[in-house]
């Protein structure tokens, strides 16, 4: 049964929800439409990305996908079906395919311009051209094929003086905070040595990594890697995001260090 993604900065009461499940529905038959997520932050390609690049994979081959985040249509920001890694991805040209591949797409076709800058035309032609693979067609049916895309670089960590400097990319539901802190990139530069981090300010310092949430007393500051390997820091059984005001682009710094001191309780 093939399968339709959408993935939207919108809120669940919407009506721009039931307009687009319904064209899918009508043009579609027989297709499982699932909200990959919805409520987005408006306009957030970063956090965009992030979802979808560690969700997409989850589907089977031929889905497509539907980004409706900051996807109005401009003459320098048009409409876009991507096939990559034998999924379709269906949004604006705003940097965000490249964000969610990181590398060069299989092949893409630029999609109709719509007949007037309303949200209404937007969803006709992401339905249409969602239509045309799931029936049968080909990239190339759906729209005039071009070479390339817009190009936006994600943010990734940097090494300096056995020190690894990263920054918060995602803030989960639970007030988490994901940095782009791989586990591959600290046990290259951290291995076995005594280390420190801090996010935002040294006043925050973590000295170890923990198993898990529960391993940790309610209260403590902890991180540990994540199911997508990434370096993750919260606070156990509190909102830390909340509490310490944390946001994206947060700087988070692993380095080589004696430790004289344990960490404690926040409280």
């Amino acid at each position: 049964m093939p399968v339709i993604t959408l993935t939207t900065e919108w809120q669940g009461y919407d009506y721009f929800n039931g307009v687009l499940k319904g064209k899918l529905a009508t043009l579609c038959p027989g297709a499982t439409i699932i909200d990959n997520a919805t409520s987005i932050p408006p306009f957030n390609i970063q956090h965009t990305a992030f979802v979808v690049r560690n969700t997409f994979r989850h589907y089977p081959e031929g889905s497509v996908h539907i980004i409706c985040v900051n996807s109005e249509y401009h003459d320098d920001q048009p409409h876009l079906i991507v096939k990559s890694q034998g999924h379709y991805f269906i949004s604006a040209d705003n940097g965000i395919f490249y964000l969610i591949l990181n590398t060069e797409p299989e092949s893409i076709a630029l999609l109709e311009k719509p007949a007037s800058p309303v949200l209404c035309d937007e969803l006709d032609i992401f339905a249409k051209a969602a239509s045309t693979i799931i029936n049968g067609g080909d990239i190339s049916d759906a729209g005039k094929t071009i070479p390339k895309l817009h190009e936006k670089v994600p943010l990734r960590a940097t090494i300096e003086d056995s020190a690894i400097t990263g920054s918060i990319i995602f803030i989960d539901s639970y007030g988490n905070a994901i940095s782009n802190i791989t586990r591959d990139l600290f046990n290259r530069i951290i291995a076995n040595k005594k280390f420190y981090i801090t996010i935002r300010s040294n006043k925050n310092m973590i000295y170890h990594i923990s198993e898990s949430y529960k391993s940790e007393p309610i209260s403590d500051l902890i991180s540990l890697f994540n199911s997508l390997d990434l370096l993750e820091i919260g606070i156990n059984g509190i909102n830390a995001a909340e509490l310490m005001s944390l946001k994206i682009g947060d700087a988070v710094r692993v380095a080589l260090q004696d430790v004289k001191s344990k960490p404690g309780s926040l409280f």
